[in-house]
């Protein structure tokens, strides 16, 4: 049997990228999915056949993860389309950086906004749905620039880091449902955003990490089939780095 049979995961900002790769490997378990983006594409519907053909049920949800009442419609629909929601993975967000002495009002407001307040709209959203089933896994996408900081990223490091402190208290709200949630915290990955950086700096970076290597969005991936599973039952309130030991 599969570690996921006969459960239904909703992945935000699921059509590229990290929430591309937790997308299919949830579902190469057994796991249907719901993935929502701020548009949903080509490329997104592409994705709706390529999880089928593993076996499960997938739908695409065109919405914007910062609206409150949109994401209320989102688990309301993932629910009407899928029958439940076992698994929520709040996996969308932007960067805006730039030095604080640049830093826009509009350029903080809006990655607060898409990558926080999105987490508590989706969280608060989808909540009544597992708390009535008394069982479920919530998986935040954190950063381990969230727990160190980095300089020309103080509106993405305070999103982030936020998300650590919201993760930590609705671990504590919501266990003794048997609703986890738990966060996970990637360090430097090769995604479509990452790929447009020059060699140099690309080098640069991976010279600082233990392992010399950039993460692939599988790595993140398999952590979130870890804890979406029954493989981490008792394992609630927590942060896993992803991050080839940068963050040690």
């Amino acid at each position: 049997m599969k570690l996921l049979e006969g459960k239904t995961a909703l992945v935000t900002g699921g059509a590229r990228g990290i929430g591309k790769a937790i997308a299919l490997k949830l579902a190469g378990q057994g796991c249907s999915i719901a993935f929502s983006d701020i548009r949903i594409d080509d490329h997104a519907q592409a994705l709706v056949e390529e999880i089928k053909q593993l076996g499960v049920n997938a739908v695409a949800f065109e919405s914007d993860a910062s609206d409150f009442a949109a994401c209320e419609k989102l688990a309301n629909d993932t629910v009407e389309k899928m029958g439940r929601i076992d698994i929520l993975v709040n996996n969308a967000g932007i960067t805006r950086d730039n030095l604080l002495m640049r830093m826009s009002e509009e350029e903080w407001d809006m990655v607060i906004r898409v990558n926080l307040k999105s987490v508590f709209n989706l969280t608060k959203a989808v909540q009544k749905f597992m708390l009535k089933q008394r069982s479920g896994s919530i998986i935040n996408m954190t950063s381990v620039v969230g727990v160190n900081g980095n300089a020309g990223q103080s509106n993405y490091a305070a999103s982030k880091a936020g998300m650590i402190g919201f993760t930590k208290s609705i671990a504590k709200e919501l266990g003794s449902r048997n609703v986890r949630c738990n966060a996970v915290a990637p360090g430097f990955i090769e995604t479509e955003m990452t790929s447009k950086l020059p060699d140099d700096v690309k080098k640069e970076w991976a010279e600082k990490i233990p392992l010399r290597r950039a993460g692939q969005p599988s790595d993140v991936a398999d952590i979130c089939l870890f804890l979406a599973s029954d493989l981490s039952s008792y394992v609630t309130g927590q942060i896993i780095s992803v991050c080839g030991g940068m963050n040690i």
